[in-house]
């Protein structure tokens, strides 16, 4: 009886990095993510950098190279609303795309999702979350809450420990990408050196300037189905300005908030001085007024009166 003959696949030689662009969907990913988020340049040069090596290093091991599998934990550092859970469903997306996650989805947490109120709960919870995050991407916003050395009855130790086992003996199986305020990370990292050892790339997100919070405005109302008219927008732009000035602001987040409140009053508006049907037109436009009558435009004319007794 002949002996079986074992078939062994020859390495290719070479490797069209262009081309597995193209195919990988890689391409398709970056476009969603110009459309979808205005500015963050830096962001979405970091993407694609990352993007690139991810590439290579899956060209390399086609072509039978020595190859290390890259960390790819990641931090997002910056202020609300400006786009970082965004861009982690886009990179869950790119990382299964190149093969470097199973499932590609993306879980989102927080300090409560993780951590328990009492003896023997922080455990199970922590070890649910990852179990549903396995094979693909869990995302940890204000990941900094996890770590409390002031309180020493609390358990987010706990959930760090399991966290940190987890990211460095299955991190061929789930990408975790902490988030949260740059300055508070920074000291978060400095009191967990642990998470700072596993995490590879720091990426810092941006704040949006006025012109861009204006784009953004115009396109969350797009995607609506409604459109400022031309005297509103330049009272959304005067908004813009003022708002960004009072406290708690959150880029897109508070933006995307004052549109909810100008619909509504728009709403209210047609209700009040429609006297017959109303048009498309009509329906779809937000007015200056409908902006103009938010207490941000209230309390900047009551700081000028108060500095100008």
């Amino acid at each position: 009886m002949p002996e079986a003959v074992t078939i062994t696949e020859t390495p290719p030689t070479t490797v069209d990095l262009a081309e597995e662009y193209k195919a990988s969907g890689v391409a398709e990913i970056l476009e969603e993510l110009d459309r979808e988020l205005v500015g963050l340049k830096p962001v979405k040069r970091r993407i694609r950098e990352t993007a690139a090596l991810l590439l290579v290093e899956r060209a390399r091991r086609a072509m039978g190279l020595s190859h290390e599998p890259p960390s790819l934990h990641m931090s997002f550092t910056g202020n609300p609303g400006t786009g970082k859970t965004t861009v982690a469903l886009r990179m869950a997306n790119l990382l299964h795309r190149l093969g470097y996650i199973r499932k590609g989805h993306l879980v989102s947490v927080t300090r409560d999702d993780l951590v328990g109120q009492y003896i023997g709960h922080t455990a199970p919870k922590t070890k649910d979350v990852l179990k549903k995050a396995m094979g693909g991407v869990l995302f940890i916003d204000e990941a900094y809450y996890l770590y409390r050395p002031d309180n020493e009855r609390d358990y987010g130790q706990e959930a760090i420990e399991i966290l940190l086992q987890v990211m460095e003996n299955q991190r061929d199986d789930l990408v975790v990408i902490l988030a949260g305020y740059a300055d508070r990370m920074d000291r978060f990292f400095e009191s967990n050196p642990g998470f700072r050892s596993r995490i590879a790339h720091h990426i810092d997100f941006p704040d949006y300037d006025d012109g861009e919070l204006l784009l953004i405005a115009e396109s969350m109302l797009e995607r609506q189905g409604y459109h400022l008219d031309q005297e509103a927008k330049k009272v959304m732009a005067d908004y813009i300005a003022l708002r960004r000035a009072q406290p708690h602001f959150a880029n897109a987040r508070s933006i995307r908030n004052a549109l909810d409140r100008a619909r509504l009053r728009q709403a209210n508006r047609l209700f009040e001085e429609a006297e017959g049907p109303v048009d498309a037109e009509q329906l779809s436009t937000i007015t200056a007024r409908d902006i103009a009558v938010s207490r941000v435009f209230r309390f900047a004319a009551k700081g000028r009166q108060e500095e100008n007794p």
